[in-house]
């Protein structure tokens, strides 16, 4: 099997045992980025090759001069491209707006310092939406990134670059971050897998505030299940810095086939009740998802939602209104500023400065109520199913679906209200891939654990991904 083929597990493992150099896997990941990336546009601010190589060079002089294996970094030689929303020393980290064009950080964010201290090898960054906003991968410096499939659609968003890269070959394992869908969308919509961790689970570091924004989370994104969890080890660990995260840190990589999924229950919400409009085919290449399921012994069931979702909805977009004013704040002050950031994140900055305390009270007490009810269906099932997203990959040419049907969104994230619900509840969700419409374009779904259950999930991804090879197996056309 050839270098790229190979998941990031398995290239690990090679790498380890000497069947292949760093080196070797820098200059094929490197000759494959310079045969697909000029398409798809998944890798920008990519390193000198000379520098790269160099950098592997000395991979493998660790390797060599290494005694003891344990030493060795979890991620040793893997080249790796950083979502650019995270911070990367000295490497350009623009968020996709033209206002950080030229923005280089002296320090590494907390999550590029762990996978480094592993052992990886930074060669770029991958793309992502202005300021992470919008489940469309696109931005006025480094253009639009396209779907794996083809190339005409949208990757999703917005860790957009990093599921492309997957797909295509360019990386063997992404991170990415996710408070609307971003590490699910993308994956299912390039057909691999993405993992949403649990609130606190991976820290984020720097950030503006520590206490309130606990909407996003970085993590990570893979071909396999296992690779999952093998970044997930890394990122994952309290940091006192972030008060909030999970203090212990459980392994999952070591126990993620150690499960017997038959049994469980699975709750399937659909479409909540017609609350969600979908387009034609979505529900029924879940239905094949959850037969897959029932093949692994789960016991799978309808249910009904015990909440409002229009309420949730209302609750959700309040908050999120407030936290994208927060975050655009630095630069709102500078009226010439405005005509730099798209008009999407300046209609969220301007709603969310018009809000008032009680109203965010409210909104706060609607979210503490939305997660009892979510712990409620949890006494009757093990694991909850969404689709992951509720349309086909679209134009690229697009911003956002206008319409899904006969049916207007009324903002350009409505589209995408289905991955929401993990998030406000803080709960862990991975996107596992399902099927393909008659165009050939690949949608997911979203399996919903317990709170803090990253490992139940992990474990039943996994089981599911032993049943999902003939989706698995079908890879982007003409690569």
């Amino acid at each position: 099997m050839h270098i790229t083929e190979l998941p990031a597990h398995a290239l690990l493992q090679a790498i380890q045992a000497r069947e292949v150099s760093c080196r070797e896997v820098m200059a094929a990941t490197l000759a494959r980025i310079e045969a697909v990336n000029p398409t798809h546009n998944a890798i920008v601010s990519l390193r000198a090759a000379d520098t790269l190589l160099a950098e592997a060079d000395q991979r493998d002089r660790e390797l060599h001069d290494s005694s003891d294996a344990s030493a060795i970094g979890a991620l040793h030689g893997l080249p790796q491209a950083i979502k650019d929303a995270a911070q990367t020393a000295g490497l350009r980290t623009t968020f996709g707006s033209p206002l950080l064009r030229d923005h280089v950080p002296a320090r590494d964010g907390l999550m590029a310092e762990r996978m480094k201290a592993a052992g990886c090898i930074v060669i770029g960054k991958t793309n992502t939406p202005e300021f992470g906003l919008g489940s469309h991968t696109f931005n006025e410096v480094f253009g639009v990134t396209r779907n794996a499939y083809d190339p005409a659609r949208s990757a999703g968003g917005s860790s957009g670059g990093a599921a492309v890269a997957l797909a295509l070959r360019m990386l063997a394992v992404a991170d990415g971050s996710d408070t609307m869908g971003s590490l699910r969308n993308p994956a299912a919509w390039n057909n691999i897998f993405g993992m949403r961790p649990s609130m606190g689970r991976v820290p984020l570091w720097p950030t503006q505030d520590v206490w309130f924004s606990q909407l996003g989370t970085e993590g990570p994104m893979g071909r396999t299940v296992r690779d999952l969890a093998l970044l997930l080890d890394v990122q994952a660990g309290h940091d006192p810095r972030v008060p909030l995260s999970l203090t212990g840190h459980e392994r999952y990589a070591e126990s993620v086939d150690r499960f017997d999924p038959h049994g469980l229950r699975i709750g399937w919400l659909g479409d909540l009740g017609g609350h969600l409009a979908t387009e034609p085919g979505i529900l029924e290449a879940c239905e094949s998802g959850l037969a897959r399921l029932r093949d692994c012994g789960c016991i799978v069931a309808a249910i009904a939602p015990n909440f409002a979702p229009d309420d949730v909805w209302q609750a959700w977009l309040k908050l999120r209104h407030w936290l994208v004013a927060a975050r655009l704040s630095p630069w709102l002050g500078t009226p010439e500023h405005r005509s730099l950031i798209k008009p999407e994140a300046l209609w969220e900055a301007d709603e969310g400065a018009r809000l008032t305390s009680t109203e965010l009270m409210a909104t706060s007490v609607r979210r503490t109520h939305f997660l009892q009810q979510m712990l409620k269906l949890f006494d009757e099932v093990d694991v909850l199913a969404l689709p992951t997203t509720q349309v086909w990959p679209f134009d690229a040419r697009e911003r956002w679906p206008q319409r899904i049907g006969t049916r207007a969104m009324d903002t350009y994230h409505r589209w995408m209200e289905v991955t929401l619900y993990a998030t406000f509840a803080g709960l862990p969700a991975i996107s596992v891939p399902v099927g393909f419409n008659e165009s050939g374009l690949p949608t997911g779904m979203q399996l919903i654990g317990r709170p803090r259950d990253d490992r139940g999930v992990l474990q039943l991804a996994h089981a599911y991904e032993q049943k999902a090879q003939d989706v698995l197996k079908r890879r982007p056309p003409a690569h």
